[in-house]
């Protein structure tokens, strides 16, 4: 039976393969197709990202150490049925021993050209899914009204006394991806 988790709320994992989905529904009527993209953040214990390549995103689809791997950009939100927009496919043993800590976090593209925002989507989520079973184990379903937020930390894969926790997030801010590589990113970040 899965875990219907509340914002805040952290669980123990207890399983090394896992997928995290992440799905949404945009509102009809606003104009313009809804373009959320799914990232995972790897950083270190200073709260870095480990390198730009730990970055996963739909220009970067699977870290170098090889433990994520992102299903791929839905463009217009369309795509899901009531199923995952976008998911990422994690194996936590191969996860490089600088990696403190994985975000999730869901950005509106072209948001400002489109005036889009977190109010316009519903049913947004984030699951943890055993990959042995296909079973969810844990749902966020995140019930906040974003109105001004455009970046969305979901939640967080984080190491305790070398096990691996899950945390839902539920952090909105009016960001956008640019944000949130430059919040984690040590190097210089060309525009």
């Amino acid at each position: 039976m899965a875990i219907n988790l509340q914002k805040g709320q952290k669980i123990d994992i207890g399983l090394t393969k896992m997928t995290i989905g992440l799905g949404w529904d945009p509102n009809e009527g606003t104009g313009h197709d809804f373009d959320l993209d799914a990232s995972a953040i790897m950083i270190d214990s200073n709260r870095k990202l480990v390198g730009e390549d730990y970055f996963v995103f739909y220009n970067n689809l699977s870290s170098p150490d090889g433990a994520l791997t992102h299903t791929g950009d839905d463009p217009t939100g369309g795509n899901s049925d009531g199923d995952d927009d976008e998911a990422i496919v994690i194996d936590l043993d191969k996860v490089d021993s600088r990696v403190e800590e994985i975000l999730f976090v869901v950005t509106i593209e072209d948001f400002e050209r489109r005036k889009q925002n977190f109010g316009q989507v519903r049913n947004s989520y984030i699951r943890v899914v055993d990959n042995s079973n296909n079973e969810e184990i844990a749902k966020y379903e995140l019930d906040e009204d974003f109105s001004i937020e455009t970046g969305v930390e979901f939640g967080r894969l984080y190491k305790r006394n070398g096990a691996w926790k899950f945390e839902a997030s539920g952090i909105g801010y009016k960001a956008d991806l640019g944000f949130f590589l430059e919040k984690y990113y040590n190097g210089s970040i060309i525009k």
